[in-house]
Formats: C-alpha cells, sequence, structure tokens
C-alpha cells in the first residue's frame, strides 16, 4: 500500500521514485510556492529546500519547475486530492471585459 502526503489541493505518492522531503517539496512547488515560503514552512534553510527540488527534477530528468510539476502528474507522483476544492462560483452572462481577454 502505498503512503501518501496531502498538501492543500496537491496529494504526493510515496514509493514512486522520489524521497519524502522531495516529494513534500514537489507538492509545495506545485502549489506556487517559493523556496524560501517552503522554507519557512518547513523550518529548514532555503538552501537546503533548493537541493530538493533540484534532486528531484534531476531524478524526473527536468530543468525547470513548471517542467517538474508536469513530469510528477505524468507520471502518478502528484493528482489533485478529492474534496478539497471551492465550488466555482456562477458565471455572470452580465459581466463585461472591455478589451481584456479572459480565457
Amino acid at each position: 500500500m502505498n503512503q501518501m502526503i496531502i498538501s492543500g489541493p496537491w496529494v504526493g505518492f510515496l514509493g514512486k521514485g522520489l524521497a519524502e522531503r522531495e516529494l513534500s517539496c514537489v507538492l509545495a512547488v506545485a502549489s506556487g510556492h517559493t523556496d524560501k515560503e517552503i522554507a519557512k514552512m518547513d523550518g529548514l534553510s532555503p538552501r537546503s529546500i533548493k537541493g530538493r527540488i533540484e534532486s528531484a527534477m534531476f531524478k524526473l530528468g527536468v530543468f525547470k519547475r513548471s517542467a517538474l510539476v508536469a513530469e510528477a502528474i505524468r507520471l502518478g507522483l502528484i493528482g489533485f486530492s478529492t474534496g478539497t476544492f471551492p465550488t466555482p462560483e456562477p458565471h455572470d452572462e452580465t459581466k463585461t471585459t472591455q478589451g481584456i481577454l479572459i480565457a
């Protein structure tokens, strides 16, 4: 049975190639946190966090943080946890956006 780490809207699966601390950092990166923010949350130095993220990148064969998250999702290392998302607000057709494209 695989162990999981839940972090906000993300869930990470241990035993699939990343160490627990590496996986925890990948989840934090997926949530948009900087190295300094992750370090503060984990009580570690930003340099230590940077090393863990670089180690995860090396293991997954990527060179950018965005690619790290994408590859972790593709490999099934991380995914969205269920039941943690707020319900979306209904779309208001009467609102206009003058000169701004919203996709």
